[in-house]
């Protein structure tokens, strides 16, 4: 079995859980494969140092890893999907940040995720991605995205107007601070905090959601992720900022955007105790209510 890790490394308290798990990797007989930051910032014993190997970019993760374990929160998962790609390397996340909805197993439950990877005892949650289309090279060679895709004014601008389609077809013109395209994966994330409902991640949909709009009669769209949804822009000044994710570029207005399904999808590991409904109610406390 091979094991690769990855982690933004930003967190002081992540020397002792990498140590560990590292030491709960190879006590197994794992090749493991670690990300190159992580020895530049972290203090690692010598018997591990001279066991792994090390990965700096996504072309040096073989496809044959049979698991990517990323060390922080959602944001660091994000970083992983960017990394994977299309390999179809399922991601295993622990939460060393703070709410870890996607990065759902703490830091004490290393031993046991482990052991679930040694003896496979765990689900591969396969999640939908969203894809960038654009008449400029935006994002790179990653123009795919989790969460969501969103299309913004700059800071000191005013509201924007977003007309929006639906396959070629008008959709509708929203005055607004912005727009959010949301994967279910994304629903509870961005999406929530901008009253966009929440939707299951097996369901084969989108989010359209506003960012203030500024409109009485206006709300979230579920669509089929069938379609394609484009955009064109107006407002008082020539730039707007269009995000991938925690990605983001400064555009001009004239671009052409539109979203699609992205042609692969991301592969998460979920331990056989965990489930989207216990999150629900554990991390983000749904339906908690002390009269029950």
């Amino acid at each position: 079995m091979k094991v690769a890790i990855y982690s933004r490394g930003l967190d002081e308290t992540l020397e002792k859980p990498l140590v560990y798990l590292l030491q709960e990797l190879l006590k197994h007989n794992i090749k493991v494969v670690v990300y190159r930051q992580l020895l530049q910032l972290y203090h690692l014993p010598d018997e591990i140092k001279n066991v792994i190997e090390i990965f700096s970019t996504d072309e040096q993760l073989n496809a044959n890893t049979d698991c990517l374990i990323s060390l922080g929160g959602d944001g660091t998962m994000l970083d992983a999907v960017a990394l994977v790609r299309e390999k179809g390397i399922p991601i295993l996340g622990v939460n060393i940040g703070r709410l870890g909805f996607l990065a759902n197993i703490n830091r004490d439950e290393l031993q046991v995720a482990v052991d679930a990877l040694v003896n496979r005892t765990y689900i591969i949650d396969k999640r939908t991605l969203l894809h960038l289309d654009a008449n400029t090279n935006l994002f790179g060679d990653a123009p795919f995205a989790l969460n969501e895709f969103a299309i913004h004014k700059r800071d000191t601008s005013p509201m924007i107007k977003i007309h929006t389609y639906l396959n070629g077809e008008f959709l509708n013109t929203f005055w607004a601070d912005g727009l959010l395209v949301s994967t279910p994966t994304g629903s509870t994330g961005y999406n929530m905090s901008c009253n966009g409902p929440i939707v299951f991640p097996d369901v084969s949909s989108f989010i359209i959601t506003p960012l203030a709009p500024h409109n009485l009669n206006v709300r979230s769209i579920v669509v089929s992720d069938n379609n394609i949804i484009s955009f064109e822009i107006e407002g008082r000044t020539d730039q707007f900022i269009c995000s991938l994710d925690a990605r983001r570029e400064i555009v001009n207005k004239g671009i052409q955007l539109a979203i699609k399904k992205e042609n692969f999808s991301v592969n998460l590991i979920r331990l056989n105790e965990g489930s989207f409904l216990s999150t629900l109610r554990n991390k983000l406390t749904w339906g908690m209510d002390k009269r029950n």
